[in-house]
């Protein structure tokens, strides 16, 4: 028997229903969710179609699967609230039957919002889960070319973006965001997380038409961990929030949930209202040969060479990893040489940057019995524990991001390089401090999402707010609290491959630029290769947000010409200042990289067009697909011809999609059409 509690509400522009068992929730313009009170299921349609069905919520709590479907006793009610969001209802079914924890679903709606967001807790004495769903479900199949897309955890390992035909037998796991969508009508939702400092969240999409989104997700090969996710523990136990939208463009669906993550978790860093950084890294060619010589030659070249390579007033000049093989580079005793550096930037009108990995030891093979800097501790004391191991990744071993030694290592480090004069650091190798462990220092903290909080708040804390902070390697969403800017691929250096390769996480991570303030392509180095390639890099830069080289620019080349020639570039310098990615024209390219990516600027449509193939390729431009209005035509100027072959300065753009832009290999172009 079933006992039914509804209220009937209009509050805040969300309607709300009831016909027989169903209850209607309407948000967004076209978005309605019908929870079924007697079964315990919802549907969502969008624009009176099914996009979801018979979805429930599904917990393991003390070994037992709870799911919202075997509940007797449903009643509903709602609240007026107003939060990160705006103003809106908060929905909320009460789920109670003997014997089981009480279970609560809330629905969360906002008038002009088109997605609602969703979690499940379920309360009553002591409960233990390390698996929350409030989305569990099946989804109505699309036509034309279906994609589901898998979407990394990190940044780590050169791991891909992968669009994948969505076809029968093929199961798609996706870290923290799950989407499908038709790539030709473009049509398409999207399914994620926007909480990441407990959970760690995987969504399920598959050939069979399947969907969940659940916290508890490990993989090694995607989050890294070996072990099964932490455990929490409480009277009453919460999912992470999830957020559900459909959408006629899946692009529009990603920024919005890229919008949506930073409301919900807003940054714990101070806001950064400067201008776009731009600036150098020693990692690009240097590497481990950094000395004091050579990296004051370079600040030398920016200072004489680059004066208009410039976003506001100054460039950063940023001593990647070995910096602390430099003579006098010893926080720990003579650091004569690093305070050098920084009064030659200065000097120069341009801003020092430093390098640190906060919750790595890289010489963990050494027994680990030297102290932690500016503690009492041995290193070893300061490792995560995995079992009756230890978690390795990239030569490092983990640091507990909770250890008393850990936190002293970070105020010490951190104190020394403000003192010094920094005014950027590049933190790496941070999804160590996210690892789950078998037993964290401090003993309240249950999951490696919340180890990692807590490490990365105080290590903003202890920053002080004196530097930009860029993350290198790094969680790709619980990362946005706590700095300016990020790096939104593994390394990449000089080759056509590198583009590829750094392109493919900007044709399907690009929305990252509403998470962070700033998403980076890495060092941009040309080296020796042939000019396109050069070109191609440059672009690749540019279109992503920011602009850091990496050559060695202590010694002349065809590097430092190519440099002077097209890094003061003004139109390049003003696409950078706005400081936002390039979004892709196709999303069907697996784990490849789109050749076409816009963005609208200042009343104008730039289009960067990039051939990473070994022979020459034809593009044909569709005017509408790349944005433009239909029933006219449009002039686009080439920027980058700089002696490239074959430009003609500008082509002409029809309203139907006849026209074709031909590129030499390993090349790229753009243009800019005027609106």
């Amino acid at each position: 028997m079933y006992k039914i509690v509804f209220v009937l509400a209009l509050l805040s522009g969300s309607i709300v229903g009831k016909a027989g068992d169903s209850i209607s929730i309407q948000y967004g313009k076209h978005g309605e969710l019908c929870y079924n009170i007697k079964t315990g299921t919802f549907n969502v349609y969008n624009a009176h179609r099914l996009v979801f069905s018979d979805i429930s919520a599904v917990v393991r709590a003390n070994g037992t699967t709870l799911s919202s479907m075997d509940y007797a006793i449903r009643s509903y009610h709602t609240v007026a609230i107003e939060d990160h969001t705006g103003k809106g209802v908060k929905h909320i079914f009460i789920l109670q039957s003997k014997g089981r924890p009480k279970m609560t679903q809330v629905f969360y709606t906002y008038p002009g919002r088109e997605y609602f967001l969703t979690a499940v807790s379920v309360s009553g004495g002591r409960l233990e889960s390390n698996y929350m769903s409030p989305f569990d479900g099946a989804f109505s199949s699309l036509t034309g070319d279906t994609r589901t897309l898998f979407i990394p955890f990190d940044n780590d390992t050169f791991i891909s973006y992968d669009a994948k035909p969505l076809n029968t037998g093929l199961t798609n796991v996706s870290a923290e965001a799950g989407v499908v969508y038709d790539n030709e009508t473009r049509k398409g939702w999207v399914v994620g997380s926007v909480e990441h400092t407990v959970w760690k969240t995987g969504v399920r999409t598959g050939g069979d038409n399947k969907v969940k989104a659940w916290g508890g997700y490990t993989d090694a090969a995607v989050n890294r961990d070996n072990i099964p996710h932490g455990s929490i523990r409480g009277r009453e136990l919460r999912s992470p929030l999830i957020f559900v939208g459909c959408f006629d463009d899946w692009r529009d669906g990603l920024e919005t949930y890229g919008r949506a993550n930073r409301i919900q978790e807003p940054p714990y860093i101070f806001n950064w209202t400067k201008p776009t950084p731009v600036g150098w890294n020693s990692w690009g060619v240097l590497q481990d040969h950094i000395t004091f010589d050579k990296v004051t030659k370079v600040t030398d070249f920016f200072a004489d060479s680059l004066p208009g390579f410039r976003v506001g007033k100054t460039a950063f000049i940023d001593l990647d990893a070995f910096w602390d093989f430099m003579p006098g580079s010893d926080i720990n005793g003579n650091y004569s040489t690093l305070k050098a550096f920084v009064d030659h930037c200065q000097a120069r009108g341009l801003q020092p940057g430093v390098y640190w990995a906060p919750f790595a030891d890289f010489g963990y093979k050494g027994g680990g019995n030297n102290k932690a800097e500016g503690s009492d501790f041995t290193v070893k004391e300061l490792w995560t524990k995995v079992g009756d191991g230890y978690h390795d990744i990239d030569g490092g071993r983990s640091l507990d991001p909770t250890h008393p030694g850990t936190r002293a290592r970070i105020a010490y480090v951190c104190g020394k390089l403000k003192a010094i004069g920094f005014k950027m650091i590049k933190i790496d190798f941070l999804g160590h401090g996210a690892a789950e462990s078998t037993g964290f220092y401090d003993s309240s903290v249950r999951t490696g999402m919340e180890a990692y909080r807590k490490g990365m708040e105080y290590l903003v804390d202890q920053l002080g707010g004196q530097m930009l902070v860029y993350a290198a390697i790094s969680p790709s969403l619980a990362t946005g609290r706590y700095v300016h800017s990020r790096r939104i691929a593994c390394d990449a250096f000089k080759s056509i491959n590198d583009t590829r390769y750094t392109l493919n996480a900007v044709t399907y991570g690009w929305w990252l630029t509403n998470v962070y303030n700033f998403v980076d392509a890495d060092h941009v180095v040309l080296a020796s290769q042939s000019e396109g390639e050069n070109r191609a890099r440059m672009l690749s830069s540019v279109i992503t947000g920011t602009f850091f080289t990496g050559d060695d620019f202590s010694t002349h080349g065809p590097w430092s010409q190519h440099a002077i020639d097209w890094y003061q570039n003004p139109e390049l310098l003003r696409i950078v200042a706005n400081g936002k990615a390039f979004e892709p024209v196709e999303g069907n390219t697996g784990n490849g990289p789109s050749s076409l990516f816009v963005r609208k600027i200042d009343g104008a449509l730039y289009l960067a067009v990039f051939n990473y193939g070994q022979a020459p390729a034809t593009f044909t431009i569709d005017a509408a697909r790349i944005g433009l209005a239909t029933g006219r035509s449009y002039t686009g100027v080439e920027l980058l011809q700089g002696g490239r072959q074959g430009s003609t300065g500008s082509v002409a753009i029809a309203p139907a999609a006849s026209t074709t832009i031909t590129l030499p290999a390993a090349d790229a172009a753009l243009y800019k059409i005027t609106l």
